[in-house]
């Protein structure tokens, strides 16, 4: 079906920001949230007070809507986010939004956004970003009074310029992103603020990403700066089980996929010394679907997998066989994709 595309150069898209038509918004005032509604104000105004400011109070979710070989507009997976969005909700006192209203309000944004999906064989897509804050004032710690829940869409091109590329990665050791019982497990801004200086600790040595480890021993693999971790030894299937480490939805969804496959699934703890035994290690998360790991450097030590310049058989066969699905190319046979009717 033909329908309007916004003017862009849907090739050459960058992972960033676009103004696009409207966003959608929820409040909760008085314990409960109220129905969504659309505005095209890309600005929010709270008091100086709100404790999403001053003490955090705010968790966000990544997801994304394609085009379909045949021409549909479709979701990928919101019903999995919105359940990760309630437990970060919940281990930081927001109120949950239900995930009625989350999958309702991803599909109401995206139909106000239509021409800003990008057409299918670009390589593109639409980035949808739910966030959730504390906004009543507050001056004293604790959880906010009211609260705002937004969900803005934006296109874009690939996380990486090189796409589906190996890259190098190194080992910090000079910084933690998250503490054992606190709140790596939940997508909460304060991770991300903490983990920047381990991000530019790694770019200023020529590492596009790194990779932390337990903050309690130093002894085994949580994850990448930007996504989780995963190893492929033989026909085995590795992932970190780390209490600290956020459980990836393309993580889960690449396991499925793997399992169809014939490997076997291991989460378990994985320590560093295992780094010599894998064939291909992958950073995996929504933004770059699978990053392929060129090699890890840990002190003096480089962990080379593969070839060192090109992609594992196994991640490959994995990337094609997930975006295949999320363009329609592949048949969904696990219902991951929830249809946009326009």
């Amino acid at each position: 079906m033909n329908r309007k595309k916004a003017d862009l150069d849907w090739g050459n898209l960058a992972f960033a920001y676009t103004k696009t038509n409207s966003n959608i918004r929820f409040e909760n005032k008085d314990g409960s949230w109220s129905e969504g509604y659309l505005t095209g104000d890309e600005n929010i105004q709270m008091h100086i007070a709100a404790p999403c400011l001053h003490y955090g109070q705010e968790a966000f979710e990544g997801l994304k809507a394609f085009e379909t070989k045949d021409g549909r507009i479709v979701v990928f997976r919101p019903d999995a986010n919105a359940k990760r969005l309630i437990k970060s909700c919940e281990r930081i006192s927001i109120p949950p939004l239900p995930e009625r209203l989350f999958v309702e309000g991803v599909k109401q944004v995206v139909k106000a956004n239509i021409e800003f999906v990008p057409p299918y064989g670009t390589g593109a897509s639409l980035y949808i970003r739910p966030v959730a804050i504390g906004t009543g004032a507050k001056v004293g710690l604790g959880p906010a009074l009211e609260y705002l829940f937004l969900i803005f869409v934006t296109p874009v091109g690939p996380y990486y310029k090189s796409g589906f590329s190996p890259v190098k990665s190194v080992i910090v050791n000079e910084y933690d992103r998250a503490a054992p019982l606190g709140v790596g497990d939940c997508k909460v801004g304060g991770n991300y603020a903490a983990g920047l200086r381990g991000e530019k600790y790694g770019k200023d040595r020529g590492y596009p990403i790194v990779l932390y480890l337990d903050a309690r021993e130093k002894k085994y693999i949580d994850e990448f700066s930007t996504s989780n971790f995963i190893g492929i030894k033989g026909g085995v299937y590795v992932t970190p089980d780390s209490p600290s480490i956020l459980q990836s939805i393309t993580n889960d969804s690449l396991a499925e996929l793997a399992k169809d496959m014939g490997l076997k699934i291991e989460r378990r703890q994985v320590s560093i010394e295992e780094l010599a035994g894998f064939d291909e290690v992958g950073a995996v998360g929504t933004a770059a679907v699978i990053t392929p790991i060129s090699s890890i450097t840990y002190g003096e030590k480089e962990f080379v997998f593969g070839d060192g310049k090109s992609a594992g058989s196994v991640l490959t066969k994995l990337y094609d066989k997930l975006t295949g699905v999320q363009r329609g190319e592949i048949e969904d046979i696990h219902g991951w994709l929830y249809e946009v009717e326009f």
